[in-house]
C-alpha cells in the first residue's frame, strides 16, 4: 500500500508540474525531409551561431551526407578553421574565455531540441526584446534574464515589447532589419529544423524503419494466430 501511495504521489507531482509550466508563444512542425530547409539552416547556424555555440557530437562529412551537401562545398564553404571534414562542428571561441565574457560559457546546442523541443527553440529566437537593464540590452519572454546577446537583431531589427495596462507583454515588434518579417519567420524555422535534426540525425530512418516494423508484427501476429488454432485444435 505504501508503494502504491508513493507511486501516486510522484505521478501527482509531474502533473502538477505539467501544468504550472510556462506556456510557449509559438508551435511549430518541423519538417526533416525538407533538405532545403535544413541545409539553409545549417548555413545560418554556421553564420551566426557557430562562433559561440558548438554542436560537438556532429561531425561536418555526416551532416553534409545527411543534407546532401558534397565533402568540396562543405570545405570551401561552411569549414573556415582548418578543421578537417570528419572532425566535430567545434566553436572556436574557449569555454572558459566565453565565461568570462557572458557570465557562463554558451552552451553545446546539439540536443537541445530532444531537451526542450523545436517549438522552444522557435519561441525563443522569436522573444527577444528590448531591455536597457540588461547586460546586453536584451531580454528573452522565453528565457528571462538571457545571458545571450540578440545576435539576430541585424536580420529581425529592432524588437521592442508591446504592454497592457498591467505591463504584462502581450506582443513583440520588430522594425529595420533587414528581413521582412516572413523571411525571418522562414529564417528561424530554418534554423529550429536543423537543430532538431541534429538532436536526432536517424529519425526519418527511425520512423521510416518503424513503420516496416509495426507491418511486420501485424502479418506475425496474424500467422501466430492462425499457428496457435491449429496447435489447440485438439485440445479440449
Amino acid at each position: 500500500m505504501k508503494e502504491i501511495s508513493f507511486i501516486l504521489l510522484i505521478l501527482f507531482s509531474f502533473c502538477v508540474q505539467a501544468s504550472g509550466s510556462k506556456a510557449l508563444p509559438y508551435q511549430i512542425d518541423v519538417d526533416l525531409t525538407d533538405q532545403k530547409s535544413l541545409q539553409r539552416g545549417f548555413t545560418a547556424f554556421v553564420e551566426n551561431c557557430l562562433g559561440c555555440h558548438s554542436t560537438q557530437y556532429q561531425r561536418y562529412n555526416r551532416i553534409g551526407q545527411d543534407l546532401g551537401i558534397s565533402l568540396q562545398k562543405m570545405k570551401s564553404q561552411f569549414i573556415h578553421t582548418g578543421t578537417k571534414v570528419g572532425e566535430h562542428v567545434m566553436s572556436a571561441m574557449l569555454p572558459k574565455e566565453s565565461a568570462q565574457w557572458f557570465g557562463v560559457a554558451p552552451p553545446d546546442l546539439t540536443l537541445v531540441a530532444r531537451v526542450r523541443g523545436a517549438s522552444w527553440i522557435y519561441s525563443y529566437l522569436k522573444s527577444f526584446y528590448v531591455d536597457p537593464s540588461r547586460p546586453f540590452g536584451v531580454n528573452n519572454t522565453v528565457f528571462p534574464t538571457v545571458a545571450m546577446p540578440h545576435v539576430l537583431e541585424k536580420l529581425q531589427g529592432t524588437p521592442i515589447a508591446q504592454r497592457d495596462a498591467q505591463g504584462h507583454i502581450t506582443n513583440i515588434e520588430a522594425s529595420g532589419g533587414q528581413y521582412t518579417p516572413e523571411e525571418y519567420d522562414q529564417f528561424v524555422k530554418d534554423i529550429t529544423s536543423f537543430l532538431t535534426y541534429s538532436a536526432e540525425p536517424v529519425q526519418v530512418e527511425r520512423k521510416r524503419i518503424g513503420v516496416w516494423v509495426l507491418v511486420f508484427l501485424a502479418v506475425f501476429s496474424i500467422l501466430g494466430w492462425f499457428l496457435k488454432r491449429e496447435y489447440w485444435k485438439d485440445v479440449h
